[in-house]
């Protein structure tokens, strides 16, 4: 036993340290590495509607434009909005651009650009609400919003207000449609591009504010800094992003105020009618499935990541939760202690506060985890608790008999339990640890918090970037449970034999002649 926990907290550390000199240097050379997320992301960045491989948008744009200028390629590095900034604190990438308001409790953490935009916030109400016409106008009403955005802080500081949040802007526009809010309140782009083409939804009161949208560069990096701002300011002055914003319909007055260039629109916004063009809900049944053919590659890659991680989470859960139930039943008393503490202490506290603690917080102590590993051992160690209640049932129905047995026909503890206790706890334990794997399947998808694109995430994308909740969620949840499914049978097949080698033949001859359910 101690053999086995001294081989797993070896294999533990090495892997820390391995893992932390690769995610401690994830700079490239002749490479700008930058972060964003594209779940409805339109138009910062999003995947093109015809291609669901391409990436497009304003800020792609800008950041290619901007990376040419400094004589670099890009790679894109995928992370929700609200950890944007903590991903480049973790060194996940270079430099982060997606609508990132130059905000002052932004600029405490981070050192921003300077503004390669500048926009307001906008009011939306359905057509029939006519008792909304300004920010004031909305205390006590229901107002939905981005989270972590200027707009909640905007709405918090209105007193009266009942302020949703929302991690998808499609999301929040839908329920203003359906009823669920009386308002939202976002930036303009968003509201033009979510809000705009629905015939619902009409935009009302005047330009609330003035947002400044800068790139986020790591505090300290002021040479990284300095070439940043000076490929803004030539891509500024010779009219590469005017051009860029016009054809995204996003040029304004206060953009022309800001770069001083108040001449009139010289170029169409062909991006924008693209983009309005295709999402049309007039596609035909053909469009729609080709439509879905073309997001099988992206839902695979997807799947493929949700098993791997699943899987290695799954390893490290058995043979943590093992030790755990072992050394909680058999072990000396401080460690049995140990072993209780850190079961009530996982199973008290939510998973999701576990992989931001692994992946966020312990780079803070030097141990830095690339998203993969964290994931793994986030969702193990989590799931090595339950894990370990389950094995301790085990190990706790096997007779106290077969024990004393075992040492009276001259075996140590040791070989008592590995040869004699164990084997008979793991037998009968199978089937829930087969079912604890389907639960853990699921819930991989908390995985997509750092950075890894599962298939609930890859589903989030596509789902935004054609407004289709519904279709492409019944073919996820199709996928989801052809996973899955292996793993069901398994687990009646394991019940079977389990059922075939504790049950008398006698008993389960009556069971299947119906006897076996009268119960006097």
């Amino acid at each position: 036993m101690s053999r086995l926990l001294s081989v797993f907290c070896a294999f533990f550390f090495s892997l820390s340290a391995v893992t932390g000199a690769f995610a401690s240097n994830t700079m490239s050379p002749g490479v700008l590495t930058w972060g964003g997320d594209t779940e409805g992301g339109a138009p910062y960045m999003f995947h093109h509607a015809d291609d669901i491989g391409e990436l497009v948008g304003y800020e792609v744009e800008i950041v290619e434009a901007i990376a040419e200028q400094m004589g670099l390629s890009t790679r894109f590095v995928q992370n929700g909005w609200d950890n944007l900034i903590p991903g480049l604190e973790r060194h996940l990438y270079d430099v982060s651009i997606d609508g990132l308001e130059i905000t002052p409790e932004h600029s405490d953490v981070v050192d921003f650009s300077i503004p390669y935009y500048v926009t307001h916030l906008q009011i939306a109400v359905r057509r029939d609400n006519f008792d909304i016409t300004d920010l004031e106008s909305c205390r006590g009403r229901v107002v939905g919003t981005l989270k972590q955005s200027y707009s909640q802080y905007v709405l918090d500081s209105l007193e009266g207000v009942d302020v949703r949040t929302y991690a998808d802007e499609i999301n929040a526009y839908t329920d203003l449609v359906n009823g669920r809010l009386d308002a939202t309140l976002f930036d303009a782009p968003i509201a033009l591009y979510y809000g705009g083409p629905m015939r619902e939804v009409k935009f009302v009161g005047p330009e609330i504010g003035r947002i400044e949208y800068g790139i986020a560069v790591r505090k300290g990096e002021e040479e990284l800094l300095s070439q940043v701002n000076q490929a803004i300011m030539t891509l500024r002055d010779d009219g590469t992003i005017r051009f860029i914003l016009e054809r995204w319909n996003l040029w304004n007055s206060l953009v022309a105020e800001e770069f001083q260039d108040l001449g009139p629109v010289k170029t169409t916004p062909d991006r924008y009618n693209g983009w309005i063009e295709s999402h049309r809900p007039d596609a035909t049944w053909k469009d729609t499935a080709r439509r879905y053919v073309s997001f099988m590659p992206k839902l695979g890659r997807a799947a493929i990541t949700t098993i791997e991680v699943s899987l290695a989470a799954m390893v490290l859960a058995v043979v943590l939760g093992l030790c755990l139930a072992i050394v909680r039943v058999f072990g000396p008393a401080p460690l049995a202690v140990l072993s209780t503490w850190y079961v009530e202490i996982i199973r008290g506290t939510p998973v999701l506060i576990q992989l931001f603690f692994i992946f966020y917080g312990l780079p803070n102590v030097g141990i830095k985890l690339d998203p993969f590993t964290a994931g793994v051992i986030g969702l193990g160690l989590n799931y090595a608790a339950y894990e370990a209640e389950i094995y301790r049932a085990g190990l706790m129905a096997v007779p106290a008999g077969q024990m004393e047995a075992a040492l009276g026909l001259g075996m140590t503890r040791r070989e008592a339990l590995r040869h004699v206790v164990v084997p008979q706890a793991v037998r009968m334990v199978l089937p829930p640890v087969t079912n604890d794997f389907i639960s853990l399947l699921k819930d991989s998808s908390l995985v997509s918090v750092i950075t890894l694109v599962d298939l609930t995430k890859a589903y989030g994308q596509i789902a935004t970037t054609y407004y289709d909740y519904f279709g492409t969620g019944l073919i996820v949840a199709a996928i989801y449970f052809l996973l899955g499914y292996p793993f069901i049978r398994l687990a009646r097949w394991n019940e079977a034999k389990l059922e075939a080698s504790l049950i008398p033949d006698r008993v389960r001859r009556q069971r299947k002649s119906g006897l076996g359910m009268r119960l006097f």
